[in-house]
């Protein structure tokens, strides 16, 4: 389902107004701090890793990344077009109240 997924109390709901259909637009991972749009696998890799992640694998298919204080990893794939919304919703779960995904469509 496509919208604004937001994390309150160890909980993902889905925000007002983000349901929909899910080939309806383009989401985008934003860095909630700074409100940062997540447009290129380099930017988001950059804050993942400035976030205490690392590169736990990485070949011309996929890059995947491990916290070491816990036993997540994310997977993603090197080619940003083919990102869906399956691996942003895999970066907020493991990144409590850090990001979320906006429909840009709805924009």
């Amino acid at each position: 389902m496509s919208g604004v997924w937001v994390f309150d109390n160890g909980v993902i709901r889905l925000a007002e107004g983000g349901g929909g259909s899910r080939n309806r637009g383009r989401n985008v991972l934003i860095y909630t701090a700074t409100n940062e749009a997540m447009t290129t696998l380099t930017v988001l890799k950059n804050k993942l890793l400035s976030l205490g992640w690392e590169i736990y694998y990485e070949d011309a298919e996929i890059v995947q990344f491990h916290k070491p204080s816990s036993v997540d990893l994310i997977s993603l794939p090197t080619d940003f077009n083919k990102v869906k919304a399956r691996h942003l919703y895999d970066v907020v779960v493991r990144n409590r109240n850090l990001f979320h995904v906006k429909d840009m469509q709805s924009q």
